[in-house]
């Protein structure tokens, strides 16, 4: 065959592309495995991070089969919420075949759209509550997980991560143990518009709902202040009732042990 010809270089372009393409598709199914484990122990280290399970910088020296155990042993229970706030699914906690809703955009999409969401919640022992966050900063998605106390009021603690924000500036949610400790004690205030805000001198006014914005990443403090305000949205009816009857019982205890030690 004349190596010249148009044919000739069809032919091998052809040849090539089927080999790389063979050659990457079962590299690709041998990494696959590992490549999930890999997300879902990540997933998981970022909400036991938010709940206050051990520090974060414990649980990242920590093996991804310890981390799942460490998960299963942790946990209480953890299912799914449409956006009328009511259970629609369940979630395995087992160590072996623990399952998550850890592909964000599309729930995101949902609860943009009004409609198809699967939110899950899941609750650690002690009665923490942990749910995900999702939007868009500067460069790409923010995404993160929120804890809240039992009271389903008071945020318990958090954790933040991005694709491509600005190192030392927008990437700070992620690496600055700092802004993720100021949300620890604040509280979010089911049915108010903001629920929570993310802004500057926002600590200034006195708001329990309140965070002060990372000084020079405005858009990601933007994207991020949009998630948080769009996902606690989307619980607003699940966790509002349940703040609602937490505080009922907190405060029928109060007057009891009032009445008691009135007697």
């Amino acid at each position: 065959m004349n190596t010249n010809s148009n044919v000739y270089t069809v032919i091998y372009t052809t040849i090539v592309v089927a080999v790389v393409s063979a050659v990457l598709a079962f590299v690709a199914m041998r990494l696959g495995p590992a490549q999930s484990a890999n997300a879902k122990a990540e997933t998981l280290r970022q909400m036991m991070s938010a709940a206050g399970i051990k520090p974060t910088e414990e649980l990242y020296a920590t093996s991804n089969a310890d981390i799942l155990q460490l998960y299963a042993d942790s946990i209480e229970e953890a299912y799914t919420i449409d956006l009328d706030g009511k259970e629609n699914g369940r979630l395995s906690t087992a160590a072996d075949k623990i399952e998550l809703i850890d592909k964000l955009k599309p729930q995101n999409k949902a609860i943009k759209a009004g409609s198809g969401a699967t939110l899950p919640v899941y609750i650690f022992k002690g009665g923490i509550a942990v749910i995900p966050i999702y939007g868009a900063g500067l460069w790409g998605p923010v995404w993160g997980y929120v804890a809240f106390e039992p009271d389903c009021h008071t945020i318990a603690g958090a954790f933040f991560d991005h694709e491509g924000e600005t190192p030392g500036l927008g990437a700070k949610i992620k690496d600055e143990p700092w802004f993720r400790e100021k949300f620890s004690g604040k509280t979010v205030e089911w049915g108010d518009e903001p629920a929570f805000r993310l802004e500057k001198n926002a600590e200034a006014t006195g708001a329990t709902n309140a965070v002060d914005a990372i000084t020079g990443a405005t858009m990601t403090s933007k994207g991020l202040n949009e998630a948080l305000n769009v996902w606690f949205k989307a619980y607003e009816k699940h966790f509002g009732i349940a703040a609602f009857f937490a505080a009922l019982s907190q405060h029928e205890i109060s007057e009891e042990t009032t009445q008691n030690e009135e007697e």
